[in-house]
């Protein structure tokens, strides 16, 4: 299990943009769970809608891209202070499936499917009690 404190070392992203609020289990070279709170504080919904807040699709693809970032960094024992830099270079299969909105605990799954010369390729996903909110094959690359 990791705290937001310890994810820190591991992601450069801060407020707002740190979407990733615990790691629950990791298994090193496998996959990741973790998730992230959403409150109605979230700056996003300030904006997306007032009135019947929905947390953005694009800002989902980006916490679980965070998850499988913080896989991949730790199973490559590199974090961004050792100036390693981890980027989200693109998405396949990229579906959504249902909104998620305040008091919503989305929980984030990601698997390595591959890895070569510093591209990563993970299915990921994410949830809110147990039914599918999206999934996607992404790729990520070290830099």
């Amino acid at each position: 299990m990791m705290d937001v404190n310890q994810i820190r070392e591991y992601l450069p992203h801060r407020y707002p943009f740190l979407l990733v609020d615990r790691v629950v289990s990791i298994t090193l070279g496998e996959s990741i769970h973790a998730f992230k709170n959403v409150t109605v504080n979230e700056p996003f919904f300030n904006g997306h809608f007032p009135e019947q807040p929905v947390m953005p699709g694009v800002l989902i693809l980006e916490s679980m891209a965070q998850a499988a970032g913080i896989l991949g960094f730790k199973t490559m024992a590199k974090t961004p202070q050792d100036g390693s830099m981890y980027y989200f270079v693109g998405s396949d299969k990229l579906r959504f499936k249902r909104p998620v909105v305040p008091g919503d605990k989305l929980e984030l799954f990601a698997e390595i499917i591959s890895e070569r010369r510093g591209i990563w390729k993970f299915d990921v996903r994410a949830e809110v009690a147990g039914k599918l909110v999206s999934s996607a094959t992404i790729l990520c690359a070290d830099r």
